[in-house]
């Protein structure tokens, strides 16, 4: 600033206070301006600029309270916590708007289970394996009458076959189960694959995978059984390979699996439909828990994941194609989707962790993929949020049942594993 004798002081003292007024009221827009601005994080902001996708139709909503912090700046606040509340964001950030839906409990399962696999076959609902608890898993398959609106039967599975994260499908007869997890913790994967004759209840065993995998993409496309990405054997690398074998009536016409296009993106938990002659892959993550080292019963220990919201397809020009992703990131989905009037629909999940607690966060949401538009919306919750649910669809009912749901309304960090059905008629 320029010096002023006392001669020319009178000159520019209105000056001054004018200068000094509009460089104070300046700095206070600025210092507001930047109060807001600090209330969504980086880490929020990469959140929400993953949701809101330019095609995807959403709009991320910022919390209006955390404007508010800087009208409270110069008030004088007893709790330290009471002056950052911008940096404790809400524990249900990742819901989106959604309309209720209708929902009506319908007879639990026989048993609660976590990691599990379904296939459904006309009015029937085969439910395989999964958790118990950590520390327990099931090696049985329990079967669901959506005509009757019960669980009719029950039977055992191969001592071989996996008990978790298994990849799944059907022509309508045959059931084709893929690797998986084999025992309960983190323990390792196998690579046995077995058919089962839904018709004569037998199982038969297939040629087994080139290599283990744990939650495997998996479906069959052009009399071919494809199996993708997944988990590596150490639970947490992402795989790219993609393998396929021929099969008919529930037997391979191959000795050995063949080497196809490697899938964009590996990893695990992802939603695999094939449709009109189009393979889709869905969702899923990079990263998993992993065995403690030395631990003797493979105790599981926590690793760094990322949540995708990724969607590729296939089609006859056998290249994989990237497509509009969902509505946010979203994994534990490889069971949890539908058919219905050409478009997909997708239960649940999990999504990207707190960006503050680094806690996991639960989905609650239902999706829709209009296969004609591809493009995605929220047709509405889910009774709570709930990850691996179990999916199908009859009559006009969605149904699902069990997985690992939240704590509560206001917590959406995962707690009780369950073994209940719900069912809501869809009108799309």
């Amino acid at each position: 600033m320029a010096r002023f004798t006392h001669s020319n002081k009178h000159t520019y003292t209105g000056t001054l206070l004018l200068l000094s007024c509009l460089a104070l009221i300046g700095a206070a827009l600025i210092a507001d301006f930047m109060l807001a601005s600090s209330s969504y994080s980086p880490a929020y902001l990469s959140i929400a600029s993953k949701w809101a996708r330019e095609k995807s139709g959403f709009i991320v909503v910022p919390n209006l309270n955390a404007s508010k912090v800087g009208q409270k700046e110069s008030m004088a606040v007893k709790d330290k916590a009471e002056r950052i509340p911008e940096r404790s964001l809400s524990a249900t950030f990742a819901d989106l708007p959604a309309p209720e839906l209708e929902w009506e409990q319908m007879p639990s399962a026989p048993v609660p289970r976590l990691d599990g696999a379904a296939i459904q076959i006309k009015n029937l609902f085969y439910v395989f394996a999964g958790y118990g608890t950590l520390d327990y898993v099931h090696s049985h398959v329990d079967v669901y009458n959506f005509s009757d609106n019960k669980w009719v039967d029950r039977f055992d599975m191969p001592k071989e076959m996996a008990h978790s994260h298994l990849g799944v499908v059907s022509d309508g007869r045959y059931i084709y189960v893929v690797s998986g997890q084999y025992g309960p913790q983190c323990r390792g994967p196998t690579a046995r694959t077995f058919v089962l004759d839904t018709k004569m209840r037998k199982w038969r065993s297939m040629p087994p995978l080139p290599a283990p995998r744990y939650s495997p993409a998996t479906q069959l496309w052009r009399g071919r059984l494809h199996v993708m990405g997944g988990s590596k054997e150490n639970r947490h690398t992402p795989g790219l390979e993609h393998w396929s074998i021929a099969v008919k009536d529930g037997k391979a016409l191959e000795k050995e699996w063949r080497t196809e296009i490697s899938i964009p993106r590996g990893g695990p938990h992802r939603a695999c439909i094939v449709i009109k002659d189009r393979l889709f892959v869905i969702g899923g993550q990079e990263g998993d828990f992993m065995a403690k080292p030395g631990s003797p019963i493979f105790k599981c220990s926590r690793r760094h994941e990322v949540v995708y919201a990724d969607v590729y397809m296939l089609d006859e020009e056998m290249k994989w194609k990237t497509l509009p992703p969902m509505p946010k990131p979203n994994s534990h989905i490889e069971c949890a989707w539908v058919i219905v009037n050409n478009s997909i629909i997708i239960t649940g999940g999990t999504t990207e962790k707190h960006p503050v607690t680094k806690r996991m966060i639960l989905v609650g949401e239902v999706f829709q993929f209009h296969l004609d538009s591809l493009t995605w919306s929220v047709i509405g919750k889910l009774p709570y949020r709930v990850k691996t649910t179990l999916t199908g669809f009859w009559d006009g009912w969605l149904y699902f049942t069990s997985g690992q749901r939240d704590r509560g309304p206001d917590n959406p960090q995962p707690r009780k594993v369950i073994g209940e059905m719900w069912r809501t008629k869809l009108h799309l």
